[in-house]
């Protein structure tokens, strides 16, 4: 079966404004589901210049309690590998990501790009399409892909608060700002 997630939002700031605080958004005290994101890997290819970073991202185990019950999904962390193609000549980059825990089981694969709106150049499009498919668990694999399409949504609409720069007095404190489409 599956569940499948799909995003199409135009952010009203420019590309690089914007992919920067995608890359810089979490962990922070507004999602506390997200406990670290590391980058393991970054590398710049010399003739095209796209960096290539890849990040691991610790997250709390959200399934409700009642469902941790069955010993597989009683685990306190998961975590997310997600690789990135930013291409700041084309103001565009790619992301993909998957997750690393429950691999037997279940499935989660999400793809996106950032890029330069074709109706406005200071504006930035966003397309994300999220896949997850849960087998092995039985009975439950519909229950978990109900309340797993449920978590993507919500996940996807959390993609519109992005942390902008510094705030004028230049102290480390960050601003806030929803990005309206």
């Amino acid at each position: 079966m599956g569940v499948t997630v799909e995003v199409h939002q135009v952010y009203k700031y420019p590309f690089e404004q914007v992919v920067a605080s995608f890359l810089r958004k979490y962990p922070n005290p507004m999602d506390k589901n997200v406990i670290s994101v590391n980058t393991v890997e970054e590398k710049r290819d010399v003739s095209t210049g796209i960096i290539y970073r890849k990040r691991i991202a610790i997250c709390r185990n959200v399934i409700p309690e009642i469902l941790r019950k069955v010993s597989i999904l009683k685990i306190p962390d998961i975590q997310l590998e997600e690789e990135s193609w930013l291409n700041p000549q084309k103001r565009s980059m790619a992301i993909q990501s998957h997750c690393l825990t429950w691999t037997q089981y279940a499935s989660m694969k999400e793809e996106s790009v950032f890029q330069e709106s074709m109706e406005n150049p200071n504006w930035t499009e966003f397309i994300q399409r999220g896949r997850i498919s849960i087998t092995g668990a039985g009975f439950l694999n519909c229950i978990l892909e109900t309340f797993a399409s449920t978590f993507l949504r919500q996940g996807a609409q959390k993609v519109s608060l992005f942390t902008f720069g510094t705030n004028i007095n230049n102290s480390k404190k960050p601003w806030i700002f929803p990005l309206d489409s």
